[in-house]
């Protein structure tokens, strides 16, 4: 045991909670002595909320969105445009845009972008069952939604090329530049963004063929 600590249930408290990402030593003593400073009801809470987190969350089969059990609640809402699909990289990315109140769309949620440096090839997110949901029929639009980086635009034009040539007749279009480069869809303001969903070009028109 590090004598930093004095009890080991508070070492091994402070060294689960720096795992998670952000979280340096410092600043887990700090959250594992403001527990302790908690009623047992509080800290039994906070404990109960996040086993059920990770014990009873599922991912939608549909667009691989969070869900309690089967379809979320986006995909199995009727009142939302089943004609046009939002594709972006993360959960995060769904809860951005749902903030700015500006799309009523349904998503595809890829789980990462292409990264050749890291490893993360097209076969390693979820591109293929995009492509099953175009094949399907309904979609008459799809919208690029990805960060402005060079991983997201790679992406894109990755999307672009395969759904283009599976279904010519489909719409593809992307955010307008209102974000800066090298941003991603979590870190822009809502203001900005549900701008730049609402004035979204189309992608064939950002470079030439």
């Amino acid at each position: 045991m590090n004598d930093e600590f004095q009890s080991p249930l508070l070492e091994r408290a402070v060294t689960e909670l720096s795992r998670l990402p952000g979280i340096g030593r410092r600043t887990a003593l700090r959250l594992a002595l403001n527990i302790l400073r908690r009623d047992l009801d509080d800290a039994t809470a906070l404990g109960n909320a996040i086993i059920d987190l990770r014990r009873d969350i599922r991912y939608c089969p549909v667009c691989h969105n969070i869900s309690d059990e089967g379809p979320c609640r986006i995909c199995s809402d009727p009142t939302r445009d089943g004609a046009t699909l939002c594709v972006v990289e993360n959960i995060r990315d769904v809860m951005s845009i749902e903030r700015t109140g500006q799309y009523r769309g349904l998503y595809h949620v890829l789980g990462g972008v292409i990264s050749p440096m890291d490893g993360i090839t097209p076969d390693q997110i979820e591109i293929a069952s995009l492509s099953d949901r175009v094949a399907a029929g309904g979609i008459k639009e799809v919208i690029l939604a990805l960060g402005a980086t060079m991983e997201g635009d790679t992406t894109c034009f990755y999307i672009y090329r395969k759904i283009a040539a599976a279904a010519p007749g489909i719409k593809i279009s992307q955010l307008a530049r209102g974000m800066a480069v090298g941003n991603d869809l979590e870190y822009t303001d809502e203001i900005t963004l549900g701008r730049s969903l609402m004035q979204r070009t189309l992608f064939a028109d950002s470079f030439s063929i």
